[in-house]
Order: C-alpha cells, then structure tokens, then sequence
C-alpha cells in the first residue's frame, strides 16, 4: 500500500477548517492527521509529528502564518507548504514565494481548485522523492503545473543511505514490540533524530517498517514505527 501523505491543517475557522478536511477526504492519496487553530497550536505538531504537507493560512489569531515558515524550516525542514489564505499583501506573497512554498492559494476557493492544487504537488513530490537521477523533463516539470509523476528516476540506489546503518536499524525496531518513535531511534542506535527518521521513512517505503500515529500522556501526537510482518 502506498503511503498516504499526511496533512496538518492550520487554519483559525474552524468551519473552514472543517470544509478543507472533506475536501481531502475526497481526494485518494491524502490523509489529515490533525488541524490547529493558532499559531501555538501549530508548532506543537510541526515540531511533534513533522508531517508531510501543511495547509496553512496566514491570519492566525496569534501569529502570521508567514513566522511558521522558519518554525517548519528549522524543526521539519522536509515539510511542504501550500498556503490557503485571503492575504494577497505583496511582502506576504513575496515571503511565501521566497521561502520555497509549493503553492499560494486564494481564498474562497472551489473543490476543484482544491483538488487539482493538490493532484500537482503530489505530482512534483513523486519526482523529488524518486531514488537515483532525475531526468530533465521532469526536472524542468517542476518549476510548471504539468508533471508526469512517471517513470522519473534511474534505478540506483538512494543518496543517506547506508545499508549497515540500514540493517542495524532494522535490527534494533525488531527487538521493540512496542514500536519506536526517531527520537527514541536516534539515542539507541548514535544518530541524529533527523537522520533516524530519514532512515524510517526509507524504510517505510520499502515497506520493512509501518507507522502510527499515537498519542503521549499531554496529549500530543507521536510517529512510532514497528517492524512489518512478513
């Protein structure tokens, strides 16, 4: 089964939150794992969970949605951004632009719109998240709305990974029936928490390992990974 990609909702109507949430329900290959309602919200789970997409407005009742940009670079560098937002201020754009985000939607917006936004960026994540080399088409594809999520990469194995770290980490998941989160992942085995991380979600997608997504005792969600039942 292919993994989902995650969404964080960040948006201070819940009504409209509420609405984004359907719209995803609607749409194959997308999954939401949670919506905030300020700023502070947000940093818990950028900062917590890391998840693949976030949804973000930039009229937050405590912050611009513009001052999580540095939060999601510093602490979840590999998290995309799609802002859904009424701002259309020149320096607001400007910062959304400047700051890599994969797309700058304006408010109100239809299902189809919704839709074809986020058929595009799964599109351009195919090919970023190919292994090996990435041809020229698809890396001129990129940087315009018509992508081919094909056929993008040579077979070659990926960059970061190395197959004893790799093994190592397997080993160490197997003797854990309670599943492991990075954090606890990267103090075992002497690696960052980025870096274990990585190394799961590798092997996630070569489906060794599986992730859920549990709950701490204050509350905040939490990635474990357990090793997949041959």
């Amino acid at each position: 089964m292919t993994k989902q990609i995650e969404i964080l909702i960040v948006e201070d109507d819940k009504r409209i939150s509420d609405i984004h949430r359907r719209f995803i329900e609607k749409i194959e290959g997308f999954q939401v794992i949670g919506s905030a309602n300020t700023g502070e919200e947000a940093k818990d789970w950028i900062i917590s969970y890391m998840p693949d997409l976030v949804l973000l407005d930039v009229y937050l009742p405590d912050t611009l949605g513009t001052d999580l940009l540095s939060v999601i670079q510093e602490h979840s560098p590999d998290t995309d951004i799609i802002f859904i937002t009424a701002a259309a201020e020149a320096d607001i754009v400007k910062k959304a632009f400047r700051s890599g985000v994969a797309d700058y939607m304006l408010k109100p917006l239809t299902f189809e719109k919704f839709k074809e936004s986020l058929h595009a960026y799964k599109a351009k994540r195919d090919i970023l998240t190919g292994k090996g080399n990435v041809q020229e088409v698809f890396i001129k594809s990129l940087w315009n709305n018509t992508v081919t999520p094909t056929n993008h990469t040579e077979s070659i194995p990926p960059k970061g990974i190395d197959p004893m770290t790799k093994d190592k980490i397997v080993n160490q998941i197997q003797t854990i029936k309670e599943g492991i989160t990075a954090e606890s992942l990267g103090l075992q085995v002497g690696v960052s928490r980025s870096t274990a991380r990585r190394y799961l979600e590798y092997l996630v997608s070569e489906r060794l390992v599986y992730a859920e997504l549990t709950y701490g005792t204050v509350g905040r969600p939490e990635r474990r990974y357990f090793i997949q039942s041959s």
